[in-house]
Formats: structure tokens, C-alpha cells, sequence
């Protein structure tokens, strides 16, 4: 097992609050960002800033019983068909019965701003979100849950 991190759009507290689960657990961290980005980590993978790259390299480096932290539904999507679980920044675990509707749903949201209709960008980030984020990291890495997804 090791936690595999999107680390292109990762907010800051949710890559220390990775680092400290996986140390306290002593199970491998490894992030995934473009050459633009300045990540701090052993198991840091760079690749470069083509449009899906980071994904790609995040779907392929991710394995069964592994999580996945991002924010990316359709990466989410490809890591749960692999047999690995995957969280949200925000702390939103993605199930395999509710990616249809996320799916959906994003390819409404492009569809809009295609059409040039304006959305709002995400809303500031909390000390909340990130309790909410390191409470269900913990249920993942938990024994008995990862006794259940095997």
C-alpha cells in the first residue's frame, strides 16, 4: 500500500497531513506534479505540463489497495477501476457507485462554459476541509478497511 498524491492543484496542509499519515503508518508517499511545480518529497514524480500528464502518471504508478488523493473525477474513476481508493482534497471519498453521476455532471459543467456560460471558482479553502480530509485518510488507511478492499 501507498498513498499517491495528484500533486499539481494539492493544497499544502493536505500534502503535510499525507506525509504524517504515511510516516506514523511507515507506508510509502509518493506525489505526482509537472516540472512547474516546487514538491518537497523522497517519492516525488516529475513529469512535464502537457495537459493529463500528472494523470497519467498517477493512473499508472497507482496499484490495488493503494488511495489516491484528487480532486480529478475522471482520474478517481480510472484508480477505482484499478482496485485503489481514492479521496478529495476536500476530504470526499469516491465511491464506485456515485462516479457515473460525477462523470456526468462534469461533462455537463464543460459543456456550459462552452457555451460561454461563467461558473464560480471553489470557494477558500478551510481549517474545516482539512479536518474533513485528514478524518477520512484515516478510515482509508484503517486495517480493517483495507482488509475489506482486498
Amino acid at each position: 500500500m501507498k498513498i499517491v498524491v495528484d500533486a499539481d492543484a494539492c493544497p499544502a496542509n493536505v500534502l503535510r497531513i499525507c506525509r504524517e499519515a504515511a510516516q506514523k503508518r511507515d507506508i510509502p508517499l509518493w506525489t505526482v506534479a509537472s516540472f512547474n511545480h516546487n514538491i518537497e518529497s523522497e517519492g516525488h514524480i516529475v513529469v512535464g505540463d502537457d495537459p493529463q500528464e500528472t494523470d497519467i502518471a498517477v493512473a499508472n504508478a497507482a496499484q490495488a489497495g493503494d488511495i489516491v488523493v484528487t480532486q480529478d473525477w475522471g482520474l478517481a474513476a480510472l484508480v477505482l477501476g484499478k482496485g485503489a481508493s481514492a479521496i478529495s482534497p476536500n476530504g470526499k471519498i469516491y465511491r464506485p457507485e456515485t462516479i457515473p453521476f460525477l462523470l456526468e455532471e462534469r461533462e455537463l459543467k464543460a459543456r456550459l462554459r462552452r457555451g460561454g456560460v461563467r461558473s464560480k471558482g471553489p470557494a477558500k479553502r478551510t481549517s474545516a476541509a482539512d479536518r474533513r480530509f485528514a478524518a477520512n485518510l484515516k478510515k482509508l488507511l484503517s486495517p480493517d478497511l483495507m482488509r475489506y478492499q482486498r
